[in-house]
């Protein structure tokens, strides 16, 4: 039984799952415009770095997101507008029943257009198709009416330990 169990657990291959949304400078549905949603989907590392830099506030930082990714996320989900990386969340997991959203972004340009909720929204359903049963998000208090209205979070009581500022153990040292 635990056999099978891990059988369905594994990642479910990449499709697009397109959604039509108002164009961003008119809103109006005389003029949609295709976001398209990216299950695992292929990506630069420059581009996803351009939206980390953007998303976080911080100076382009030249991360190597694929290896990343590819070693330690059940998925992954980008939204493109076009040719162009517009949005992209990771998705990493216990292996089993528990997975956690990490790096929510959208560009910029593209924001206040239901494209964060949307990357949330496929990563759910991939991730309860992959057979976890909780997804799992942190995050920092202005974002609270996104992950609570728009993508239907719950709050719950959680932990949390600053390695950095925890004394290093040294070797033999017990914890």
């Amino acid at each position: 039984m635990a056999r099978a169990r891990a059988d369905r657990r594994r990642p479910p291959s990449s499709r697009p799952v397109p959604k039509r949304l108002p164009h961003a400078c008119c809103g109006s549905e005389n003029h949609p415009v295709t976001i398209t949603y990216e299950w695992r989907g292929e990506f630069a590392n420059d581009a996803v770095n351009v939206l980390h830099a953007e998303g976080f506030e911080h100076p382009y930082l030249d991360i190597d997101w694929l290896t990343q990714v590819h070693r330690h996320s059940l998925g992954w989900v980008c939204a493109r507008e076009g040719d162009g990386l517009v949005g992209f969340v990771n998705v990493a997991w216990d292996g089993g029943v528990h997975a956690f959203i990490l790096d929510t972004m959208v560009a910029e340009r593209a924001r206040r257009r239901g494209i964060g909720a949307g990357l949330v929204s496929a990563a759910a359903g991939h991730a309860r198709a992959a057979g976890c049963e909780w997804l799992h998000v942190d995050f920092e208090d202005h974002l609270a009416g996104f992950y609570f209205e728009a993508c239907g979070f719950t709050a719950t009581d959680a932990g949390l330990i600053a390695l950095h500022a925890l004394t290093p153990l040294n070797d033999g040292q017990k914890a």
